[in-house]
């Protein structure tokens, strides 16, 4: 056999969200910061995500992590992380899968209970904390990139929902966040179809109507994410939160190419954005936890430890904790003739991804 390529990759999953880290088999690639080399990926070495994500390697709801270099001095580690259908600057789940692979292989050494690291992402250099026990990494606590409210109690108008009012926030992506009881859904996996399809029709009308970019790096830009919201009837759980990830390109005048796939765990980054909301509607006080359940009733551990500034917005500065559990060690590889060298879409689960 003859292969044109061999990657090595540690699987993992945080609080049931799959987040597949490569470790080997990739050389790195042209750029200053890792934001740079995300978008040289983007624009030059797509291939690799193709080949990782779609069939018959991956599936809609997977998501990649490769692990680079660091470009930051200060830094232990970088990664990128590879989605669906774009490559985010900053994810929590995928962090927390990263961290725990880096420990629990060996990558980085282990010394004592609580490991203190830098890790270099597209968003900027993250500070970690993992607490260790018989050398498993039990939870991972990080500071992520401020975060801040761009729209509140927003109308919108939505394909088949009528005014659905929404907030805008940046949790290292820009989410849209509706509440779910209004809509006439419950957040149970049982509802997930319906989860999903009026996640990405709010989505849709609101990367329409409610443009965003980030005001340090307007090359992020827009709504690529969304997140339903409901209360929660358990007193040690703050909110239930469902959030919504395509798996397709989404094509505003082609209703059926909205689709997409549940984040399984609490999400990370969701979890940030929504804590900024609450923030500017005065409902979340600094230095108090914010407990955030997703779909599989796993939670993140969130909390405001202190308020900032971007651009003309006000900020927070969030933290999050969660865990991860390896799954597999895997050699991925494509053999020369292999049909597939980018792999495939079907259109019985998968959206338009071309």
């Amino acid at each position: 056999m003859q292969f044109s390529r061999m990657i090595s990759a540690v699987d993992a999953h945080a609080c049931g969200e799959p987040g597949r880290v490569i470790i080997g088999g990739v050389p790195d690639v042209p750029g200053k910061t890792m934001f740079e080399k995300k978008v040289y990926f983007e624009t030059h070495a797509d291939s690799l995500r193709k080949l990782m994500l779609r069939e018959p390697r991956g599936y809609p709801a997977s998501n990649c992590n490769l692990i680079l270099p660091p470009t930051h001095p200060d830094a232990d580690a970088g990664f990128i992380i590879m989605e669906q259908v774009e490559y985010p600057p900053m994810s929590g789940t995928n962090t927390i899968c990263v961290v725990t692979v880096l420990l629990e292989t060996g990558m980085i050494p282990v010394r004592g209970h609580i490991m203190r690291l830098k890790l270099d992402t597209p968003a900027g250099l993250i500070e970690v904390e993992a607490e260790i026990e018989n050398s498993k990494v039990t939870r991972v606590t990080f500071q992520n990139v401020p975060a801040f409210a761009v729209h509140l109690d927003a109308p919108i108008e939505v394909r088949g929902l009528g005014t659905v009012k929404v907030d805008v926030a940046y949790g290292g992506m820009f989410y849209v966040i509706a509440d779910a009881e209004p809509l006439g859904i419950r957040l149970e996996p049982n509802e997930a179809r319906d989860i999903v399809r009026v996640g990405e029709m709010i989505k849709a009308a609101a990367q329409q109507q409610l443009p965003v970019a980030h005001p340090e790096n307007p090359a992020i830009s827009g709504i690529t994410i969304a997140q339903l919201s409901a209360p929660s009837f358990n007193p040690e759980i703050h909110r239930k939160n469902a959030v919504i990830v395509s798996t397709g390109k989404l094509d505003w005048n082609r209703p059926s190419s909205w689709t997409g796939a549940l984040d399984r765990s609490p999400c990370g980054t969701g979890t940030c954005a929504k804590m900024a909301a609450l923030r500017a509607k005065g409902a979340l006080p600094l230095h108090q936890d914010f407990v955030h359940q997703g779909i599989l009733g796993t939670t993140f551990r969130g909390r405001l430890i202190g308020e900032s500034r971007v651009g003309r917005y006000p900020a927070v500065v969030p933290t999050i904790s969660g865990r991860a559990w390896i799954t597999g060690f895997s050699q991925y590889v494509l053999e020369s003739d292999d049909p597939f060298p980018e792999g495939f879409t079907v259109g019985d689960i998968w959206g338009n991804t071309k």
